[in-house]
């Protein structure tokens, strides 16, 4: 983790060059070979990272290269799952025209989830900074996956175990940041309650070693949510959550619910939301160190960073380097002042 006052980071994934966009579908398409598709990636990354050193983002993450689109590559890693149709292939893009399953089968994901390859991969790019490696969590998995015949309880162990699993990996391989993506609270899966759901969350990473963070948002399909966006209804989950930081949404929301950062700011350190990553507006430093001065109302400035709302993945390019400017320059007036 960063030593620096208001620290900066992305979430997790970030917005993908146009060229490498492209290139994927040749991926798909088996028009190229296994060296150049590593090798895509491997340059995707690098420029990513780039993006984020030349900021000068003070945690530094893979930006997700290696995946589709957050959940749905993971999701190709599990087996003992089927896919089935989308509920809706025409028209615009959203969540009922996202891949979905149904487990056949203890699911298990036999050689991991690939996120020790990625940190390893970004490792090697940055080897002097801090970075952190985002992972779904078994919430956000089950939302994707029915029980069929089986029951969702032995689902949801299964998954647990698969991100726990990972976890451990990434922490033997060298990774001290981790953090899960768990749009799932919001949203909670197999009729959890949300108190249910942060308690499997709790058990994937119970015993893991390193920093532990907890991202919860509303969905980020396309730029659109899938949940109610207020926090006051998940704090008791919250609350019992025993992980190291939180990641919470508050820009998009225009600020609203931050007063409650004065509870959450007593047990835990909190990556607040300041970037709006579903607007196409580009904030000002201005705007986004009023953002952060709001938070600093009811929270102490060594237990807050400053991040985005969610991943980058459903901006261009262009946007989201001006945003991530954005982030870095308006934490660096704040701190100026403190």
């Amino acid at each position: 983790m960063s030593e620096t006052l208001l620290p900066t980071m992305g979430v997790g994934s970030y917005a993908a060059p146009g060229w490498f966009t492209e290139l994927r579908r040749h991926v798909r398409d088996d028009q190229l070979g296994e060296i150049d598709a590593r090798e895509l990636i491997q340059d995707a990354t690098r420029v990513v990272v780039d993006d984020q050193v030349d900021a000068g983002l003070d945690v530094i993450s893979d930006g997700e290269m290696g995946r589709q689109r957050f959940v749905f590559e993971v999701l190709g890693k599990l087996s003992n799952i089927e896919r089935v149709p989308p509920k809706r292939r025409l028209g615009i893009a959203g969540y009922d025209k996202a891949p979905s399953f149904i487990a056949s089968g203890a699911v298990v994901a036999k050689n991991g989830l690939g996120t020790v390859e990625e940190y390893l991969r970004t490792r090697a790019i940055v080897p002097d900074r801090p970075i952190k490696i985002a992972l779904p969590g078994p919430l956000t998995f089950a939302s994707y996956i029915g029980a069929g015949e089986r029951s969702s309880e032995a689902l949801i162990d299964e998954l647990v175990a698969v991100v726990r699993d990972e976890l451990l990996a990434l922490a033997k391989a060298g990774c001290e940041y981790l953090q899960l993506d768990e749009p799932g609270l919001a949203h909670t899966p197999h009729g959890l309650s949300f108190v249910d759901g942060a308690k499997a969350i709790n058990r994937a990473y119970e015993d893991v070693p390193g920093r532990i963070a907890v991202h919860v948002c509303y969905g980020n399909n396309a730029g659109r949510p899938m949940s109610d966006r207020k926090l006051a209804p998940m704090m008791p989950a919250l609350e019992i959550l025993s992980c190291d930081q939180l990641l919470l949404e508050f820009a998009t929301k225009q600020m609203s619910d931050v007063e409650l950062l004065g509870e959450l700011g007593q047990t835990f350190d909190v990556a607040a939301g300041v970037i709006d990553v579903k607007n196409f507006y580009l904030e000002s430093p201005e705007d986004v160190a009023e953002r952060i001065d709001t938070c600093l109302k009811h929270m102490p400035a060594e237990r807050l960073a400053a991040t985005c709302d969610c991943g980058f993945s459903a901006l261009p390019r262009y946007l989201a380097r001006q945003k991530m400017q954005s982030l870095v320059d308006g934490a660096a007036l704040v701190r100026g002042r403190l």
